[in-house]
């Protein structure tokens, strides 16, 4: 009796998901495909792994301990697909790299197609996303992320130091320099719901305004004259249409890191684009600081 390891990953999936669209997603596979290798690892093994529940896929005690040694396998698999990678020195393949959506439009899309200019047999994946995609499990292989603590169990370096101020349109910036008395209306970001802190003291008049949960949505509603808004440096200096007020000053923000796995640190492919990143974040570092 042998259990092929797609069905006892599928197994694991859907222990650690509890239903079939959410193994599918983790998988890249479709909701069918599941069942299927479920039926046939049951079949297999000649045992009950789920019970089929209205809320989903209740997992038995032996869907338990195969999920437990699946986990352990796909560790190993992990362990050795990235040290194989670290080792590699061919400049070819795919290299994947993730960071925040804001960082790649606004600064590191000049980056991008530098390395994939001088290294065109790099087939460069990039994830734009604010999640910090776990590297230990090789769902990226750098991460450029905004930090103040990177991780401990990561290879980093330090790209730029970063600081924020406060950002709004010209007619709002001429508004606020004129009559320094007036309301000040403010766009926050919704975990942080309360005017913003360090406001100068001849600025004595604020109220939030709007609260959005999304920083894209922020730098729009600035643009578009519905208030003033924090946030990093780089980003409101690159922002068509807003200029820096002087209701907040500059003051430190979480640093940019680059960072990876140290398995796969000293891979070439992984060099090659370090050293292009660090050169172009060295050159322009001015405009992440006052």
């Amino acid at each position: 009796m042998s259990i092929a390891w797609d069905d006892l990953r599928t197994v694991m999936m859907l222990v650690r998901h509890r239903s079939l669209a959410g193994a599918a997603e983790a998988l890249g596979v479709n909701y069918t495909t599941v069942a299927r290798r479920i039926r046939r690892a049951e079949d297999t093994l000649n045992k009950l792994l789920f019970e089929r529940l209205p809320d989903g896929y209740r997992p038995t005690e032996a869907a338990l301990v195969l999920a437990k040694h699946a986990d352990q396998m796909e560790t190993t698999e992990h362990s050795m697909m990235r040290q194989l990678q670290g080792a590699e020195t061919e400049l070819s393949g795919t290299l994947t790299i993730t960071a925040p959506q804001l960082l790649i439009a606004n600064f590191l899309s000049p980056v991008i197609d530098q390395f994939t200019k001088t290294h065109p047999r790099i087939e460069l994946r990039i994830l734009a996303t604010n999640d910090l995609l776990d590297l230990t499990r090789r769902e990226a292989d750098l991460a450029i992320r905004i930090s103040r603590n990177p991780g401990d169990t990561l290879t980093g370096l330090r790209l730029l130091k970063q600081e924020n101020a406060s950002f709004a349109n010209q007619a709002i910036a001429d508004r606020i320099s004129n009559d320094p008395n007036a309301m000040i209306d403010w766009i926050v970001y919704d975990a942080y719901p309360t005017v913003p802190m360090g406001i100068g003291s001849e600025f004595p008049n604020n109220n939030v305004r709007f609260r959005f949960d999304d920083m894209v949505a922020m730098v729009g509603a600035a643009q578009a004259g519905l208030g003033v808004v924090r946030m990093p440096m780089f980003l409101g200096r690159t922002s068509v249409g807003l200029v820096q007020v002087p209701v907040l000053p500059p003051r430190p923000y979480a640093d940019i890191w680059v960072v990876g796995h140290p398995d796969v640190w000293p891979s070439q492919k992984l060099q090659a684009f370090r050293n292009i990143l660090k050169s172009y974040c060295k050159l322009h570092r001015h405009q992440f600081i006052a």
